[in-house]
């Protein structure tokens, strides 16, 4: 048993660190393609030979971050069958239908035009290549559309129906898991958060060549393309983060009870603005659950519902089954009926085997009735649906104060790129304090869009699928030694990539700015 749960953690602390390393250069893959693709609509229509050369300075580092986040893509997707294998038998038709979409659409058309995207600028006509960069983009986000996809089916399981006979999960309709409201929001809000990425990547490469003194006009394209993208992006994402948190309350209750650090909850239900969470404080004892905290009045009932009055459960009114449209029952009840479930699917084997096909339809009717309890019967004990309170809590609103900052900062830098005057040398100091502010906002909002991730990864906790499959059950029956191994030979191989793309990068930035950018290329 020990060496059950060694593996369970080993193997999330594995998917979790692929996980890490893929997401460091997919949201720059998505956001920078797009403005790479703009840049050279805006040379197509205007002929200006200054913004081919900005559209290739900026086309060379898509590349190289493209090419390394499909070597940790790849591996991603092979974890579920080594390490996870019980979850991929389990619902294998359902999870590998988008998969299958994203491989044999997305990535081969992305696969297809990056290649005239790079080599065919002197092989195909303007409007061709063109075309082809446009498309290598929305590849790349068709890639991220069926992934999100499969994702969001995990949060939500729709779509689906349990067979007793072949002991599956078995896709009912693709539209419903493809066009579920998790699916829906998850993808706008990431798709969106990345051109946010992708921004404020090119503002701050920006910014670290004026403060250099290179390439002034190249930079000032590029500032005044990237701002009005990531003010666009910004305020899609926080639209897009507004509808999630409505979806997230409706259908994960518990994740957003952890994301506020919310364990009773109440009508007019205040939100926190700033907290400082109760070490001590666990679900079941009296303990206050913040050491101090800042509140706003009828805030989480307004994020929750668009109702300023209406009730937000909490944690233990959650355990307690006080949920308002669910069916009132306790966590305890759940699992009661969860176990049962379990107690008719082997029943049902043994009618199945016995060739009683009454008693095999009469149980499968009682099967499906009762089927969302299934995962609550591998539980030990109620606390058990409880996520990480503190690392949720704190990562929700770190990303919420982080994209409140981006907010202004891609407002400020639209404002900017029309009227220049902070930039101009009249205002040195305040010039250089802005320049090297932007160039921090680049690993900032990474952290931002990581922050994203894990509310949305560790706030489903523990359910590999919601309510149908908790990881402890999803995981292959390998020994712990053998993901271990594993584990560090891939975080030795992705620091690697991280290290060798990051240099590639400077070296490409450094490079390039050198170049002068700014002179039409005869």
């Amino acid at each position: 048993m020990n060496d059950m749960i060694t593996m369970v953690d080993w193997a999330r602390a594995q998917f979790a660190l692929t996980a890490i390393y893929h997401w460091l250069f997919v949201p720059l893959t998505l956001g920078l393609g797009v403005i790479v693709a703009i840049m050279e609509t805006i040379w197509y229509r205007t002929r200006d030979e200054r913004w081919l050369a900005t559209t290739k300075f900026w086309m060379t580092l898509f590349g190289v971050n493209f090419a390394i986040g499909v070597a940790t893509g790849i591996i991603l997707e092979f974890e579920f069958g080594t390490n996870w294998s019980n979850y991929s038998w389990f619902v294998g038709d359902i999870f590998g239908a988008p998969l299958a979409v994203e491989g044999i659409l997305a990535f081969f058309m992305e696969s297809t035009f990056i290649a005239v995207m790079f080599f065919g600028w002197k092989k195909v006509s303007p409007r061709f290549h063109l075309a082809s960069t446009w498309l290598t983009a929305i590849g790349a986000s068709l890639s991220a559309l069926w992934i999100l996809i499969a994702n969001a089916w995990m949060q939500y399981p729709t779509g689906c129906e349990f067979n007793p006979a072949t002991m599956r999960n078995e896709m009912t309709s693709f539209w419903a898991v493809a066009c579920s409201p998790m699916a829906v929001n998850k993808v706008l809000h990431t798709v969106t958060s990345a051109w946010v990425l992708g921004a404020a990547f090119v503002l701050g490469v920006s910014a670290w060549m004026l403060l250099k003194g290179r390439n002034d006009d190249h930079c000032r394209r590029s500032i005044k393309v990237s701002a009005w993208f990531g003010l666009l992006g910004i305020v899609l994402t926080s639209i897009s983060g507004d509808t999630s948190a409505v979806t997230v309350a409706r259908l994960q209750p518990m994740k957003l009870a952890a994301m506020e650090g919310l364990y009773r909850g109440s009508t007019d239900q205040s939100i926190v603005a700033f907290g400082i969470l109760n070490p001590a404080k666990t679900a079941g004892n009296d303990e206050d659950p913040f050491l101090f905290d800042i509140s706003i009045p009828y805030g989480l009932s307004l994020l929750a519902t668009h109702d300023p009055h209406a009730f937000v459960p909490g944690i233990e009114d959650i355990l307690d089954g006080n949920v308002p449209g669910g069916d009132s029952l306790s966590v305890a009840d759940r699992m009661e009926r969860g176990r049962a479930v379990r107690g008719m699917i082997a029943a049902y084997s043994d009618a199945a085997a016995a060739g009683d096909s009454a008693a095999t339809d009469s149980l499968a009717r009682a099967i499906n009735a009762d089927f969302r309890h299934f995962g609550y019967g591998y539980l030990d004990k109620p606390t058990d649906a409880v996520p990480n309170v503190p690392l949720t809590f704190y990562t929700f609103h770190l990303m919420v104060t982080v994209g409140g900052y981006l907010v202004l900062f891609m407002a400020l830098w639209v404002l900017l790129s029309w009227k220049p005057r902070l930039l101009d040398d009249r205002a040195p100091l305040v010039k250089k304090l802005w320049l090297w502010l932007s160039v921090a906002t680049v690993p900032l909002t990474y952290v931002c869009s990581a922050s994203g991730w894990i509310v949305a990864e560790v706030g489903r906790q523990p359910w590999t699928i919601q309510d149908l499959m908790p990881n402890h059950v999803a995981v292959s029956d390998l020994s712990a030694g053998y993901v271990q191994t594993t584990f560090w030979i891939f975080a030795v191989v992705f620091t690697a990539l991280l290290i060798a793309d990051v240099a590639i990068l400077c070296s490409q930035i450094s490079k390039k700015s050198l170049t002068d950018l700014d002179t039409p290329n005869t």
